[in-house]
């Protein structure tokens, strides 16, 4: 075992993710390489390291580190590098410089004991004084709690989070019961915790175990979009995963049951075991939609034929039978589900509503799941529309991972008419939301395509209550963009039947290329992006419209390795373009990005309002407008909303010059390109590959294997989501019949 001190002179490599560090230190005059899981050293900073030297075959003679601790510098020289090395936020090399020459050998004693002190520095208020010294102590605690989450292998990433969250507390915390993370602190599962606990000496038969990890096994079904498990399933996943006797699990669900943290009761002949908020969510969505069904409507719709004749007219448009009857009982039913494929006239008829309702003096509102699903509606229908999140007045609640709407009952959102638009989206949390905030006497118009892939969330709301056959739907079947011969619309509506698209034909909107090796295919998708589309439709931005959308992540035609091969040639590293490493990923100035996670608390600012407001979600698509090392920051720009990552959140960002076609929902983008080659069979499916081309206004570009097209054409398997809804409504209406 070696015993060294050293100055830190670079930091070679680093993955944030689990904190693994190469480095070299300067010790005596010798340059050593080190490396181990030290994820907070910096350039600049003494530390005392303990290790033993091993031979890497490339690099040579390195010191693998077993403990590291941080040495505080004593010279004027090492003060001004640890300062100067990007630890402390609100510090960089020139700030460093000037605090020094003030200060001295004393500088780092008058950051921890006298902060008031810096502002007799020009530049330094009392409000970056005051940063500074909070970033300081933060980061002496973090080293203290980090050294202690580390031991029991919690990434540096979230040993971050898990410290934002309880502070200087978190060891006797995570001591005293480790279970309290998983409910706790956003991205620490189950099984993490249970690590914690077993290297803590708990009993693996605690109770406080088993609860977790049945309500561990129930989030992961809702993560894989279902509301319930059935109870027989529910208890054989937990004696696999948890390894206690089945008896022990059925007492704990029992418990958890008493103690209204889940509720079971029969759905389709089975028992079914729900986390309690998606169970009171299910139960009131069906309640609210049959109470809006029923209710008594104002406004006279009863001779309308001649309004609709008038708008067509007005318009030069002549809508079919099917049309006028969608438009009919939407304004004559408390809910009406306008559904249909692209090009069946689903704007058409919204535009009609609203303008029949506005005749008669009653007011309606448009609004969608997503940010740029509200802003497509509004640029079509040419009335503002929102996001159903804000229009439900969505509050920023202090440490809460969940949002909190001022609309509900109490205060309903003031509307004749509401309009939600792309409903496949909506799972059931956000619908239970959303009727809370209906009141009775307000009619409900459900548009969406139920051919498209169902909510990220958990539930099939919009299939449920089509299936159910309760409420009003009118479906639209006929192709009304046939005119322009658009084979985008053709090729959908072919693929949704089961049958292969039209390929290839000259001078259309279509196109297919054979590529057969999996290498070639990525390499071919990198030339498509960056060279042919530009070239063959003038206008192409190769970043702002044209959409790699692939369905899966892993592989040479995954998200993952695309990303790295077409972000190599769109946005190359360079002197101007700062840059952050994470994970396997590097973030740099200018990248295209996405937000994966809904954030409900994050901080933005309008660049031209000048507006603030909360809320960054998943899905949203930005671009990098700043990587501050300083402030450990990166800034993005979503549309015109300016928002800042701390780079301890950077899990919330993926590069998107390529996405998932399940990410791609809600989205218009003006060209695809979607890779199609044989991989895991739930994601060969027919929806998948009919959502992925519906994203396309002007141009779709299938590249890959024919017999994979062919086969996921073929394949209209449908995966199968525990769902309740379907059945409450049914019996929810037998029940007041």
């Amino acid at each position: 075992m070696i015993d060294i001190e050293g100055v830190v002179e670079n930091i070679v490599f680093r993955n944030d993710e689990n904190g693994y560090t190469v480095a070299k230190i300067r010790y005596n005059k010798d340059l050593i390489s080190i490396v181990g899981y030290i994820p907070f050293i910096n350039t600049g900073q003494r530390i005392k390291v303990k290790g033993e030297w091993v031979f890497h075959p490339n690099f040579g003679q390195q010191i693998k580190v077993e403990a590291c601790e941080e040495v505080k510098p004593s010279t004027i020289e090492g003060i001004e590098r640890y300062l100067a090395s990007g630890l402390i936020k609100g510090i960089g090399p020139a700030t460093a410089k000037k605090i020094v020459e003030r200060f001295g050998k004393d500088s780092l004693d008058i950051i921890e004991m006298n902060p008031d002190r810096l502002t007799e520095i020009e530049g330094i208020g009392p409000k970056k004084a005051e940063k500074i010294a909070e970033s300081f102590k933060e980061q002496r605690q973090l080293k203290e709690v980090m050294v202690f989450l580390q031991s029991y292998g919690i990434t540096a990433g979230l040993g971050i989070k898990i410290f934002k969250k309880y502070g200087e507390e978190t060891t006797s915390i995570v001591k005293s019961n480790p279970y309290r993370l998983c409910d706790e602190v956003s991205g620490v599962g189950f099984k993490t915790a249970d690590r914690i606990a077993a290297n803590l000496g708990y009993d693996m038969f605690s109770k406080e175990r088993v609860r977790s990890g049945i309500k561990y096994i129930l989030s992961q079904c809702i993560s894989n979009g279902h509301v319930y498990l059935p109870k027989d399933e529910l208890v054989k996943e937990c004696v696999k995963i948890l390894n206690v006797p089945e008896e022990l699990i059925l007492e704990q669900i029992v418990m958890l049951s008493i103690n209204k943290e889940i509720k079971i009761e029969n759905v389709d002949n089975e028992e079914a075991v729900y986390l309690a908020p998606f169970y009171f969510s299910e139960l009131y969505v069906a309640k609210k939609l049959i109470e809006l069904s029923l209710q008594n409507l104002s406004g006279d719709f009863n001779n309308i034929d001649e309004e609709i004749k008038e708008y067509e007219e007005e318009n030069g448009i002549t809508l079919a039978e099917e049309q006028r009857s969608a438009i009919e009982a939407a304004c004559k039913n408390g809910v009406c589900v306008i559904t249909g494929g692209p090009g069946t006239g689903k704007t058409t008829i919204i535009k009609c509503i609203i303008q029949l309702f506005e005749k008669r003096g009653l007011s309606v509102v448009l609004a969608a799941p997503t940010g740029r699903a509200a802003k497509r509606i509004t640029e079509t229908t040419g009335c503002e529309a929102k996001t159903i999140h804000r229009l439900l007045e969505m509050e920023y609640m202090p440490e809460s991972e969940i949002p909190v709407f001022t609309k509900d009952e109490y205060d309903p959102i003031e509307a004749h008419a509401i309009i939600i638009d792309e409903a496949s989206m909506v799972d059931v949390l956000l619908m239970h939301s959303l009727l809370k905030a209906v009141s009775i006497g307000t009619r409900l118009i459900i548009v969406g395509d139920v051919d498209q892939l169902p909510s990220v969330g958990a539930g099939n709301v919009l299939r449920d209550i089509i299936e159910s056959g309760a409420i009003c739907v009118a479906k639209l079947n006929r192709i009304f963009r046939q005119q322009d011969r658009s084979l985008i619309t053709v090729n959908a509506h072919k693929i949704n039947h089961g049958e292969m698209p039209i390929l290839n034909e000259k001078d259309k909107d279509f196109f297919f290329l054979e590529i057969d090796g999996s290498a070639d295919l990525g390499e071919e998708i990198v030339r498509l992006v960056a060279e042919r589309l530009p070239s063959f439709r003038e206008g192409f931005n190769p970043v702002k419209d044209i959409q790699v959308l692939s369905p899966m992540r892993k592989g040479e035609a995954g998200v993952n390795n695309l990303n790295m091969k077409i972000q190599s040639i769109l946005n190359p590293p360079a002197k101007f373009k700062t840059e952050k490493n994470f994970r396997e990923f590097t973030f740099r100035k200018f990248d295209k990005v996405m937000q994966i996670k809904n954030n409900y608390n994050i901080e933005w600012e309008s660049i031209t309002t000048g507006e603030t407001g909360r809320g960054v979600f998943n899905g949203d698509i930005g671009f990098i407008e700043d990587v501050d090392e300083e402030n450990q920051r990166v800034v993005v720009l979503f549309d015109d909303k300016r928002v800042e990552y701390d780079f301890s959140n950077l899990d919330e960002l993926e590069l998107a010059y390529a996405i998932t076609i399940h990410k791609s929902q809600g989205s218009e983008f003006k060209a695809v390109i979607i890779p199609v080659c044989f991989g895991p069979p739930m994601l060969m499916t027919r929806n998948l590959i009919y959502t992925g081309i519906t994203r396309a206004k002007e141009l779709v570009v299938l590249v890959g294997n024919r017999a994979a097209l062919r086969y996921m054409i073929k394949n209209n398997t449908i995966t199968k989501r525990y769902s309740g809804l379907k059945c409450r409504i049914i019996n929810y209406l037998h029940a007041i019949s």
